[in-house]
């Protein structure tokens, strides 16, 4: 079965030892690998799950976490005491181990064998304690982790595997991510500033900025024949404005439209560069403000951050990662303002151009439309409605000693109303628990206008994704009260510094 990501592996390690014997360890190992093909053989699970012979000693278990660390495949492992591992074997191993780590508190059978159970049987199913010996090993030695306790043949146990196996992928890609700023970021506004250098050092990103005229020759290098050949394929994607269709006054616009996108993608193609931003107060010889070729790359999977933000692009990257082969759409977003009817107040969320048919209901119209700001021709956009459904809008800032997430649980609803003269893609959502106390908290957090929205993914891969990283992560939801909530900020302040170390 193909897996979403294709290339992607979690390793299965089963934890035992020598003193049981060789039939003993024998039945370990085919009851460990019959566990690791079942998981891997779930749908939802959207990597490969590759078994490993059973760990006995604390050469070998080192030796697998150092293949792992090595391994730009693996993105994670996955460890199950099956018997009794003593613990202190996996001392080197596990302060070694750079990958992140899922401890799977499992068992072969799921129901007891009560009339013919007996003492060989309680030998080798001893995961019940064998676990609790890793789980305290772990815990002594700091390990970051995410344990899930259940049979995996329980769906509930499989999608919080299948959580952590995407934040894993998620991880992974931003560990090798570059990103490529055409131009800086919009003059006197703090929050799309950030540490480029604590970046990479934190997550492994690498962010460099390229003249804004350096994309402009890429675009005017464009081939008429590919471009003539995009303009047909937007004919048959998309709801084409009778103005921009062959023929139409403003066709040109489209062909201009396209030769951005061939030299944009071109630019990003060649420099392996999976995340950009753009910014209206700089765009050089360029004749429109990027919208069209921005949102279409952002629908085949990059990143994206206008006015020259980073951090959010990063953020798209690596959570259009984790979302692969997943409905519901991922996509740059921004509060753009608010509906403040009692009982019904809603969130309006847009951007200029820039928002990614990902989470569209219907098929996008390719629109040409006035924009008051940057000063360059009217641009080419997609104009839609965002898919309702439950969602997470979520935000990444640098808060000088450490960056934060903060995610939003929110319902993503049907406009009211028609908004015939908004001619740029938007959605429209309930935040929970509530808008006052929504918005309250995300401005208490210090959290940014930048966001990424997501009707993909939740909030359990956030917060895996936030372990792995050793990040932190402030959630917004169902249950979220302003009073905690900010004594929660004041907490993680201090936990913070002191877990930085002196």
């Amino acid at each position: 079965m193909k897996k979403p990501l294709e290339g992607r592996e979690v390793w299965f390690l089963t934890g035992s030892q020598e003193l049981y014997g060789e039939d003993t360890l024998r039945q370990v190992a085919e009851q460990s690998r019959a566990i690791a093909e079942q998981l891997g053989a779930a749908s939802a699970v959207p990597v490969e799950v590759v078994w490993k012979p059973v760990l006995t000693d604390p050469g070998a278990i080192r030796r697998i976490c150092l293949d792992a660390n090595a391994d730009d495949d693996c993105v994670g492992l996955i460890a199950w005491m099956h018997t009794f591992s003593p613990a202190k074997m996996w001392i080197a191993g596990l302060d070694a181990l750079r990958k992140p780590l899922l401890h799977l508190h499992t068992q072969a059978n799921v129901e007891l064998p009560w009339r013919t159970i007996d003492m060989d049987f309680m030998n080798l199913n001893q995961a019940a304690h064998g676990d609790r010996e890793f789980g305290y090993i772990q815990s002594r030695l700091g390990v970051p982790r995410k344990t899930v306790a259940g049979h995996v043949g329980d769906p509930a146990v499989v999608t919080r595997i299948a959580a952590w196996a995407r934040a894993a992928a998620g991880r992974a890609e931003l560990g090798a991510l570059k990103l490529a700023r055409f131009g800086d970021n919009m003059r006197d506004v703090a929050v799309t500033e950030g540490d480029k250098v604590e970046a990479q050092l934190r997550f492994g990103v690498s962010v460099n900025t390229y003249g804004v005229n350096d994309l402009v020759a890429a675009v005017d290098a464009a081939d008429d024949g590919e471009v003539g050949a995009l303009v047909k394929e937007y004919q048959g994607l998309y709801r084409l404005a009778p103005e921009l269709r062959p023929g139409g006054e403003r066709h040109e616009s489209l062909r201009y439209a396209a030769r951005i996108e061939l030299g944009l993608r071109g630019f990003l193609e060649q420099g392996g560069f999976r995340a950009f931003t753009t910014n209206f107060e700089d765009l050089g010889g360029l004749r429109q403000l990027p919208g069209l070729a921005v949102q279409r790359l952002m629908a085949d999977g990059y990143g994206f951050g206008g006015e020259g933000d980073w951090k959010t692009s990063v953020l798209l990257r690596t959570l259009k990662v984790a979302a692969a082969g997943l409905p519901g759409g991922t996509s740059f977003m921004e509060d753009y303002t608010y509906h403040l009817e009692p009982g019904q107040e809603l969130i309006l969320g847009a951007h200029m151009l820039e928002v990614c048919p990902s989470i569209a209901a219907a098929t996008p119209s390719c629109e040409i439309h006035p924009l008051s700001i940057g000063g360059r021709e009217d641009p080419v956009r997609l104009v839609f409605d965002a898919r309702p459904g439950p969602a997470v809008v979520v935000g990444l800032a640098d808060m000088g000693d450490r960056f934060r997430l903060v995610a939003n649980a929110v319902d993503v609803v049907a406009p009211p109303e028609p908004l015939p003269n908004l001619p740029v893609a938007r959605a429209v959502w309930k935040p929970r628990p509530d808008l006052p106390t929504s918005t309250e908290a995300w401005l208490t957090a210090g959290a940014p206008h930048h966001t990424v929205l997501s009707g993909a993914l939740g909030t359990e891969e956030l917060e895996d994704l936030a372990e792995m990283l050793a990040v932190e992560l402030v959630v917004i939801d169902g249950g979220t009260d302003i009073r905690r909530f900010t004594k929660e900020l004041r907490w993680n302040q201090a936990y913070y510094r002191l877990a930085q170390g002196l």
